[in-house]
């Protein structure tokens, strides 16, 4: 065997970024129709149920406080 055939077999082989996108972008046509679904649907409404944000948002409580009232110059 020469080194240049298996030079040549071994970036035959070798995935290229061209191929990775085009397995991306079927990956995410697949999920968005899967998503339109009626199973993908309740799978969405179940999730976005047991995860929910805080709307609070930023809150001062009384150590944040006392600690922005320490560092003042």
């Amino acid at each position: 065997m020469s080194t240049k055939s298996t030079t040549a077999s071994a970036e035959e082989n070798k995935p290229s970024r061209r191929q990775f996108f085009i397995g991306a972008g079927a990956a995410v046509g697949a999920v968005a129709i899967a998503s339109q679904t009626p199973i993908g649907k309740a799978v969405i409404q179940e999730i976005g149920s047991t995860v929910q944000g805080k709307d609070d948002g930023y809150q001062l409580s009384a150590h944040v406080r006392k600690y922005y009232e320490t560092t003042m110059l």
